[in-house]
């Protein structure tokens, strides 16, 4: 395991910079410099806001999760309370009148009273352990929303505490005081699992999101340079602890919608640390793997606002935005900065396009303080290519943008998904994965497969003699090769590693090949197998009209088949709250049965 950024930190031997990451609401030059678009925006946004009723939160709501695995209803009001006072905060910042600070106080207030900040179903003091029914406050959990808490409570201080002093004496000192209980002191009272330890166990996004926060609170609120100095090289730790776990292609095996929170927040991180040593991280922005996990995100856009999304990820992972562009422009990626310029460009630059909870500060002010530069009118396609860390293929035509999963089982959020694709005609969802529902107890739990979003059989994937893919590292892909060319890109796998051992089948193959021809934009998919009963699963974007040996896709595509029929076709129903957010309408599975030991699938345009 390389520690670059416990290493980077322990070489350090200057003073602490002060950390001024945003204009504090005094300077007014600064804030008259915000796009007017942008003020104008975010002063509505907090004109809502006006007069606020903040939500009840109580025992009952707090416990309803260890009751009833229902984590919606909670989170609803905690991240509401947070989205008001965020967006009081900067409205004030902008117009420095006064019109928002009793609401602001208000909110504070609201904040400092919770018993705990932390999630009911992150409230545990070890991985995987027991969830508590109730926070404990005399030991506070850092999980990301606590971390999150902490830094925006740092924050409202730091850009606009000396106006709530004015109309609320002592504030500060009590948000000074509830941060160093509930997050300065627990970080180096409480080893939490995210924190790292070298390389025992794997680290996931938690890692740098909550390091990331972490970090912002430390460098606004401790004064003590010795202690900021030890936060740093436990932070660079943890930092390095996540970095093992990334392959050196950058790939991030949790999908497109969680760079956001693995990738993007390992580039905040980087940005606090080297704006409080003068520079001293910057040489990491070279580092090849760095560079890589900045650059998957664009390799993995489709177009718009769709990614190809495996793992617990949406097809709609969030549009590119102010970090996607900082990170292009640090680590030397200009196709990065120029796909982020544009996607900002094409969403009308959203007021928190990296938070979907609207609920941080920090990704608030990010955006605010963001001056464009030229934006280009197009920006070119990345290139085909072939994520070996965890089996990301991604192959490009005029006309068609396909992904297919090699790799495992056993990535972070994992679906059963090795082997499937992903199928996109000029820019729209055809062959899709449906990604996951709003999470719950169940989620996370080892009742997890049970859920039918996370099943091989509703990816587009074999059901082999009745049985579906199982998890873990150890069910995936083998024998992957891989080619890709100006005329064709093509990748084959052996699946039966991927399923269960099936009685009276000692030596199950099943081979799989997907190829996209380029010159006429068909995709192919063949596969072979000595199985001698299979059922082949079609995840489709629109109803299929089904007609002898094929079926038409609307008026966009044909799908053809040889060497197998029509078993079911099944509606999928879209009822699910998050579901609904990537899906307006219901998905569609066509079935096919397998009458011999080759199929082949061609999909092609109509016109």
């Amino acid at each position: 395991m390389e520690f670059r950024f416990w290493e980077t930190a322990k070489a350090y031997e200057g003073d602490f910079q002060p950390y001024t990451p945003f204009p504090k609401m005094a300077d007014r030059q600064a804030w008259s410099r915000v796009l007017p678009k942008m003020a104008e925006k975010s002063i509505r946004e907090g004109e809502r806001f006006l007069g606020h009723v903040f939500p009840e939160i109580t025992r009952d709501d707090y416990s309803e999760f260890s009751r009833t695995g229902n984590r919606v209803n909670f989170e609803a009001k905690y991240f509401a309370r947070r989205h008001a006072l965020v967006s009081l905060i900067v409205a004030e910042c902008l117009e420095d009148q006064g019109r928002f600070l009793e609401d602001i106080k208000n909110g504070i207030h609201v904040i400092l009273s919770e018993e705990g900040w932390q999630l009911p179903p992150h409230n545990s003091y070890e991985r995987g352990g027991p969830n508590l029914p109730y926070p404990d406050p005399e030991r506070p959990v850092l999980e990301l929303f606590s971390c999150e808490t902490g830094a925006l409570m740092a924050l409202a201080r730091y850009v606009c505490g000396d106006r709530l002093e004015e109309c609320d004496r002592g504030v500060n000192q009590e948000i000074r005081t509830a941060i160093r209980k509930r997050i300065l002191e627990p970080y180096f009272g409480h080893h939490f699992w995210w924190m790292g330890d070298d390389d025992r166990e794997p680290m996931c996004n938690w890692t740098v999101w909550c390091t990331q926060n972490m970090l912002i609170t430390y460098c606004l609120e401790e004064e003590d340079p010795e202690v900021l100095r030890r936060a740093m090289e436990k932070a660079c730790r943890s930092i390095d602890c996540f970095l093992k776990d990334y392959g050196e292609d950058g790939c991030c095996d949790e999908g497109a919608g969680y760079f956001r929170h693995a990738g993007l927040c390992l580039y905040d991180c980087l940005e606090v640390l080297d704006a409080v040593t003068g520079d001293h991280f910057k040489e990491l922005y070279k580092w090849t793997k760095i560079r890589n996990i900045a650059g998957y995100i664009a390799n993995v856009h489709v177009t718009g606002p769709y990614y190809f999304n495996y793992a617990d990820c949406s097809p709609l992972a969030g549009r590119a935005g102010v970090r996607e562009y900082g990170f292009g422009l640090r680590t030397g990626l200009d196709a990065l900065a120029q796909f982020a310029a544009r996607d900002l460009a094409d969403s009308d630059y959203p007021l928190y396009s990296d938070d979907v909870n609207g609920a941080s500060l920090y990704h608030r002010l990010q955006n605010l303080f963001f001056v464009p530069g030229a934006v280009p009118e197009q920006v070119a396609k990345p290139g085909d290519v072939y994520y070996e860390s965890v089996g990301i293929f991604v192959a490009r035509s005029s006309r068609m943008d396909l992904s297919v999963k090699a790799g495992d089982n056993g990535d972070s959020h994992n679906h059963n998904d090795t082997g499937s694709p992903i199928l996109y005609l000029d820019g729209e969802p055809l062959l899709a994965d449906i990604g996951v529902e709003s999470y719950c107890a169940k989620t996370f739990s080892d009742r997890r497969y049970e859920i039918w979003t996370m099943q091989s059989g509703y990816h587009n994937l074999p059901t082999i003699c009745g049985m579906d893919q199982l998890p873990g590292e150890d069910h995936g892909a083998s024998e992957v090769d891989w080619s890709i060319s100006r005329e064709e890109s093509r990748i084959s796998m052996e699946l039966a590693g991927s399923y269960p051992e099936i009685p009276g089948k000692p030596d199950l193959s099943y081979k799989r090949t997907v190829i996209l021809s380029k010159n006429d934009n068909i995709v192919t998919i063949s596969d072979t197998t000595n199985a001698g009963d299979v059922i082949l699963n079609l995840i489709l974007t629109e109803m299929p009209r089904v007609e002898a040996g094929s079926a038409r896709i609307g008026d966009r595509a044909r799908v053809e088949w040889q060497g197998a029929e029509v078993s079911a076709l099944e509606t999928l129903p879209i009822t699910d709250a998050r579901l609904k957010l990537a899906w307006d309408h219901d998905l569609y599975r066509l079935r096919l049965r397998a009458l011999a030991d080759t199929v082949t699938i061609a999909i092609k345009p109509l016109a």
